[in-house]
């Protein structure tokens, strides 16, 4: 009875037509025992979707939430609900409009209160929300750690609209579009909304973050709020499961144990740098660790701040100078250490091989600022984590491995680092 009062409604609108065309007959056969579904369950008489039965069946907590809702059922002006014409027409702008049309919509989203203001206020509301979708069940990371990092979140956003009526500045269209470039997860979040909860949502996905039982979470750098912003840059295979490799106030200070660390089998690795300043910021190594007199990598490498300011930055193509790694070295032009973009000596992060100091500088490679708040910078802390897919990490397995032949292989990987192992291995 349901689905015959909704195509009945649905029939009748020429916006509903025009939606409809976006999907295949397939894909609507597919939506309508949904849409039936979630609205036996609302007390509508089968008419539309209620709102507490759309709430928990996306699965979005706090006022993100209730604007969806709004949104999605405005078409028939939600009186009872969401109709199943509110629907196809909100999903096929959202999830199959131009890019214009999508990302209006996720501005309007955003705009929790609907004054078509885009506040700082507003910002904070959506970040909540998330938090409480996202993290809510989260246990490791304190409430302290939830503020302190979406605060810098937000940050990282721009505010140049004049408003009337608004004594502060909001955040235009082209403001809300580079944030979202800058925090990649937000943007997936916030674009797969109205995808099946059991689908693998992009933005939805948290990495598994492995450490040995005795660390405390407190002493890392890394927490699931700033691992769910990095994972923004991967596919979402990537983002599963990352486990810790170095820690300079657990194993010191010292390139040798990082690289000996670093290059037993995890190709993709995370570094992230605390500096004496507190900015927190890194980047990812698309490719293992290994000694080159110059530039190698790919194009997935990135850069990344975490703190004070939470930004990602992708390769932009101007050059191919993504990941260095010089060992052992005796030139002036070929720098000792580990570094992403720009050119030697004036990288956009640099590590020096004595762990005792780096730098940072505007780089082309990634269109990336200073990452630290001085060009110069003294590491304070520096952690990397390797990048296992879902499944690759056994839950029993110690980070350190302990066997003959496995430190056998450790310091083989390490003289072929440093150039000593024999040139026919």
């Amino acid at each position: 009875m349901g689905n015959a009062q909704a195509s009945a409604s649905s029939t009748s609108s020429p916006r509903f037509s025009m939606a409809s065309r976006a999907f295949s007959r397939q894909e609507l056969d597919d939506l309508r025992p949904l849409f039936v579904s979630l609205a036996a369950q609302s007390q509508t008489g089968g008419r539309a979707i209620s709102r507490p039965v759309f709430l928990e069946y996306f699965g979005i907590r706090g006022a993100l939430g209730d604007r969806l809702f709004q949104l999605v059922a405005r078409e028939s002006g939600g009186g009872e609900g969401v109709t199943f014409e509110d629907l196809i027409v909100s999903k096929a702008t959202y999830e199959r409009g131009t890019r214009d049309e999508v990302d209006e919509f996720i501005y309007q989203l955003c705009d929790v209160t609907g004054d078509e203001v885009l506040e700082r206020s507003d910002l904070e509301t959506i970040l909540a929300s998330i938090r409480e979708t996202i993290f809510s069940e989260n246990k490791e990371a304190g409430e302290g750690s939830n503020k302190r990092t979406f605060e810098a979140f937000i940050n990282s956003a721009v505010f140049s609209k004049d408003a009337e009526g608004v004594a502060r500045k909001s955040m235009s269209l082209s403001d809300f579009r580079s944030w979202c470039i800058l925090i990649p997860s937000l943007r997936k979040f916030l674009g797969s909304l109205l995808m099946p909860p059991d689908s693998g949502r992009p933005g939805f996905q948290v990495p598994a973050l492995h450490y040995l039982e005795n660390i405390s979470p407190d002493l890392l750098l890394l927490n699931k709020e700033y691992a769910w912003h990095i994972g923004g840059g991967f596919s979402q295979q990537e983002v599963q499961e990352w486990r810790l490799l170095y820690h300079s106030s657990l194993h010191g200070q010292s390139f040798n144990t990082f690289l000996g660390n670093v290059t037993n089998g995890d190709a993709q690795t995370v570094i992230i740098v605390k500096d004496t300043e507190g900015f927190v910021f890194g980047g990812y190594a698309s490719h293992p660790w290994e000694r080159h007199s110059d530039f190698y990598g790919d194009m997935k490498t990135f850069l990344f701040k975490l703190y004070p300011e939470a930004s990602i930055f992708r390769p932009t193509g101007a050059n191919k100078n993504l990941q260095w790694c010089a060992v052992n070295f005796s030139s002036d032009s070929i720098p000792n250490g580990i570094g992403f973009g720009g050119q030697p000596h004036h990288f956009g992060f640099f590590l020096s091989a004595n762990f005792d100091q780096g730098h940072s500088f505007t780089c082309t490679t990634f269109t990336s600022p200073a990452l630290s708040k001085t060009n110069r910078f003294r590491p304070e802390v520096i952690e990397c984590w390797g990048i296992q897919t879902k499944g690759a990490l056994d839950e029993k397995a110690e980070l350190v491995k302990g066997t003959v032949l496995e430190r056998f292989k450790e310091d083989r990987n390490m003289l072929k680092l440093v150039g000593l192992a024999n040139a026919s291995d």
